[in-house]
């Protein structure tokens, strides 16, 4: 069973609740702002009618037509303009950008976990090329969810706030992170901060939807204020219908006098508390936000294609290299 002690996980419905263990259920020595505050993320929201999955009409139907046409296949397909269609304020400095596909009977192709690659180029300039990792439902047809926060030396994110619907947006990929089954981990933990949160959101979403998939869960998502914790209502969603396998816990290096989460940065002592033992089965500890997290948290990646070295907290916590993944 876990304690709380200070950190307490934001759930509207169970606020006199001080500690809860999980029970089996049937059916970046920098400034904390700099540690948190990095990138720009895709996020879409869901609730609880979002994850219980798809319907037997549907199911038949698709049996009959087989299955929807992917806008991204990878491979050797090239970049693809996709048109924007909305734009929706989120707070002071992010939007969430809501995209065409080719076809209105297209799903993205997006596969659990993986990343977009979008791009844009200014006349007599390089290509601008990032990563982002869209977490629209990956069943959802003919749209591409991303949510954006603007950062000011962020030529991307300051490329995509000016951008008004009728305009374009090239998109490749998808680019797989960490392939996902249904029960290949007992329990997960995510640990985010500031816009990290795009991978968890993704593959925490995909694992509730799935009736077949008990894995637990436990978050940890690090922010600088109480206006930039994205995704937070779907999280408390995620923890009141699940809430003997979900859990969230919130820090801010810049919290409200009224703020009873995690205050700071996320510490070894918190991590220490709410994460799963590293010899306490099958578990996997996922990171993701910037430099300066993975500095402190877990060591920083050398490439795509190389996790580097296991450092920082959870090593000194005793996790090891196999149960640790960097996005």
């Amino acid at each position: 069973m876990f304690s709380r002690l200070a950190v307490r996980a934001a759930q509207p419905l169970k606020r006199n609740v001080v500690s809860r263990g999980y029970a089996t259920e049937a059916p970046k020595g920098r400034s904390n702002t700099l540690l948190y505050a990095a990138g720009a993320v895709a996020v879409a929201g869901a609730g609880y009618y979002y994850f219980a999955g798809s319907s037997a009409g549907a199911a038949a139907k698709e049996a009959v037509s087989g299955p929807p046409k992917k806008a991204f296949t990878g491979g050797e397909q090239g970049f693809i303009s996709l048109l924007l269609k909305d734009v929706q304020t989120i707070n002071h400095n992010t939007k969430k950008f809501i995209f065409h596909l080719p076809e209105d009977d297209q799903v993205s192709g997006m596969t659990v976990t993986s990343a977009l690659l979008t791009r844009f180029q200014n006349a007599g300039e390089k290509p601008v090329i990032r990563p982002y990792t869209p977490t629209s439902d990956e069943d959802t047809k003919g749209l591409l969810e991303l949510i954006v926060k603007k950062y000011p030396n962020g030529p991307m994110s300051t490329y995509l706030h000016d951008l008004v619907p009728g305009q374009r947006l090239d998109f490749k990929g998808p680019l797989p992170k960490y392939p996902w089954e249904a029960n290949k981990h007992e329990h997960v933990a995510l640990i985010a901060g500031g816009t990290g949160i795009t991978p968890m959101y993704q593959l925490a979403r995909h694992i509730f939807k799935n009736p077949d998939d008990r894995t637990k869960v436990t978050l940890v998502f690090g922010n600088v204020s109480e206006e930039d914790i994205l995704l937070k209502r779907e999280f408390e969603d995620l923890e009141n219908t699940y809430p003997n396998r979900f859990r969230a816990f919130y820090v801010l290096d810049n919290p409200p006098k009224s703020w009873t989460g995690g205050k700071g940065f996320i510490s070894k002592d918190l991590l220490k508390t709410v994460l799963p033992e590293p010899k306490s089965g099958n578990i996997k500890v996922f990171v993701c936000g910037p430099p300066g997290l993975y500095k402190a948290i877990s060591g920083t990646k050398v490439s795509p294609t190389d996790q580097g070295e296991l450092s920082g907290i959870l090593k000194d916590l005793g996790y090891t290299k196999d149960q640790v993944f960097k996005f």
